[in-house]
């Protein structure tokens, strides 16, 4: 996701981390002709939105979501014993 038109970056974030990396995300950002902030910076959104996707984002195509419907519109299914697993006293009564 780009920076949208005006929004400037005004936070900070300041990280403290092992020497090691440190190092290893430097290398990384200088392999990729990137700075060590943009990289560090893409990095973590990416993995942000990776964390959130699945979330905050549910998409479906006509055909799926209408068998997802059914799915979720028909009585669920008891599974075997379970009837009778609470039928019967709870051992903490």
């Amino acid at each position: 996701m780009a920076l949208k038109s005006r929004e400037t970056r005004d936070h900070r974030w300041d990280l403290r981390v092992a020497e090691s990396e440190d190092a290893l995300v430097r290398a990384a950002s200088k392999s990729t002709e990137t700075s060590y902030t943009s990289f560090v910076r893409e990095a973590a959104l990416a993995e942000a939105r990776r964390v959130l996707a699945d979330r905050t984002v549910f998409s479906l195509d006509a055909d799926t979501w209408e068998r997802f419907s059914e799915l979720l519109d028909r009585p669920a299914k008891v599974p075997p014993g379970l009837r009778d697993l609470y039928s019967r006293r709870s051992i903490f009564e």
